[in-house]
């Protein structure tokens, strides 16, 4: 499950120094109709708050932005062929990078489950 939240609606799921990278249940909602997600490399540099990738509705494209900085060690790449899965498991199945973090402290600077949920209830509005 994840334990920290972008403001940018990422979630981090932490194991050691390698943090696990999706989009929020929320995320999905608000982009709905999902029909193509553009993900980076393994080996690829990230960047905590620069965009790793896109992800597209029918309606918009989005960054999708990272939250931590790091090194991508290994991408979901069957993701691509089954966005089903950001509807049906945004915080595990549809995890989409995972990046071998520079400074994990950074996951301090994200929000928690508590935090993440006002947010998204401000922005609601």
């Amino acid at each position: 499950m994840p334990s920290r939240f972008s403001k940018t609606h990422e979630w981090v799921a932490v194991d050691g120094d390698v943090a696990t990278v999706g989009i929020t249940d929320f995320a999905v909602k608000l982009l709905s109709d999902l029909v193509f997600v553009d993900l980076p490399k393994t080996g690829k540099a990230v960047i905590q708050g620069e965009p790793f990738g896109e992800i597209e509705s029918v309606k918009h494209v989005s960054d999708l932005y990272s939250p931590v900085s790091g090194q991508v060690v290994e991408v979901n790449t069957p993701l691509a062929n089954n966005l089903e899965w950001l509807q049906q498991d945004p915080h595990a199945t549809a995890w989409m990078i995972k990046v071998k973090m520079s400074d994990p402290a950074q996951v301090n600077s994200l929000l928690d489950a508590t935090a993440y949920a006002a947010h998204c209830e401000s922005e609601s509005h």
